[in-house]
């Protein structure tokens, strides 16, 4: 059974940062793409950053500059650096990482953790 645990969500004024970890356990072989999505209310959920298992990153224009995407294959975790958060960066962020399990490669999702941006 494999886990992705989120955590570093909050509450934070415009302007400052963030960063959020998502942790994965259990039964695994290797880590290939990771990344966020996130998800305000009323809207569609949207891919913020990917990071491939060499490194490669990927960004969302409206983040471009501000966040940063990292891993740590050693802690089997996925980090995102929010910087000059903005109130529009308000939303639930998601975690995702395509893992190879001894059955098989599948996409697991963390439970979500809120960000929200606001003085």
């Amino acid at each position: 059974q494999v886990q992705l645990v989120e955590s570093g969500g909050g509450l934070v004024q415009p302007g400052g940062s963030l960063r959020l970890s998502c942790a994965a356990s259990g039964s695994i072989l290797s880590m290939y793409t990771m990344g966020w999505y996130r998800q305000a209310p009323g809207k569609q959920r949207e891919l913020v950053a990917t990071i491939t298992r060499i490194g490669s990153t990927n960004y969302a224009d409206s983040v471009k500059g501000r966040f940063t995407i990292s891993r740590d294959d050693a802690k089997k975790t996925v980090y995102l650096q929010m910087n000059i958060l903005k109130p529009e960066d308000t939303a639930v962020y998601y975690c995702y990482c395509n893992i190879q399990t001894f059955a098989a490669t599948v996409t697991y999702w963390g439970q979500g953790t809120q960000v929200t941006i606001s003085s």
